[in-house]
């Protein structure tokens, strides 16, 4: 069965992101030359371009286009839509919530620290640790990167409540895209230190790659779950 139009336009953009044809930040071509160079409806050129959007490889910029937010991070991972805060989990789930930072640095970007967050080298950012308590028992680690240009005048106290609370009301930032894999890896000594692991030998582990409404990817973090206390979600809510 020949392939329809829509998977047609949706593979050529796919690859031409892929292979750096349209690179990282620049915007592709409107709807209307989509439309005329595939032969088709600008509804299926929006079809395709949907699809890109929800799988993390396009956003969206109203008035402006649509811009390509895809990077190589690395192969093989499970990339899944946007979850809710710790915060508004804990509230949701009526439990008490604390945040304790365990470490709070202002460093450089240098190769090591592009190695794992593939933000470019020079970039100021804010290194945290966080460990994230619910009901009395410490049962997350997160480790966060944070560009200072984006997330300013960052401090333990805002680290300690709620951070996308402080960049929506304060500094009028709005996460726009997240792309999320999960893992499970063998514990390491930090973990074993801060978390109450109950036996286990190993963590769920979740790495976010946050972009803002500018196509900035402003935050790297890499949240390790004590497993058998949560269940994790993807965009249309099935179960992951």
């Amino acid at each position: 069965m020949p392939k329809t139009k829509f998977v047609k336009i949706y593979e050529d953009l796919k690859q031409k992101i892929e292979k750096n044809i349209y690179e990282y930040q620049q915007f592709i071509p409107s709807e209307n030359i989509l439309a005329k160079e595939h032969g088709c409806s600008r509804n299926t050129v929006r079809r395709a371009i949907a699809e890109l959007v929800g799988e993390g490889y396009l956003q969206s910029k109203h008035g402006q286009g649509v811009r390509v937010i895809f990077q190589d991070l690395q192969q093989n991972e499970y990339v899944y839509g946007e979850t809710e805060t710790f915060k508004e989990f804990a509230i949701r789930n009526k439990k008490e919530y604390l945040t304790k930072v365990v470490t709070f640095e202002e460093l450089i970007v240098d190769e090591r620290i592009h190695e794992i967050t593939s933000m470019p080298i020079g970039t100021e950012v804010y290194h945290l640790e966080r460990v994230r308590h619910l009901d009395g028992t410490p049962l997350i680690i997160d480790h966060n990167y944070f560009r200072k240009d984006v997330v300013k005048e960052l401090t333990v106290e805002i680290a300690e409540d709620s951070i996308y609370e402080y960049l929506e009301k304060e500094l009028n930032q709005r996460v726009v895209t997240a792309k999320r894999k999960m893992v499970v890896e063998k514990t390491t000594q930090k973990d074993e230190r801060y978390l109450e692991l109950d036996g286990y030998n190993c963590v769920v582990v979740v790495t976010s790659y946050i972009y803002n409404a500018d196509g900035v990817m402003f935050e790297r973090t890499q949240s390790r779950h004590t497993p058998g206390y949560f269940v994790f979600f993807d965009q249309t809510q099935k179960r992951i």
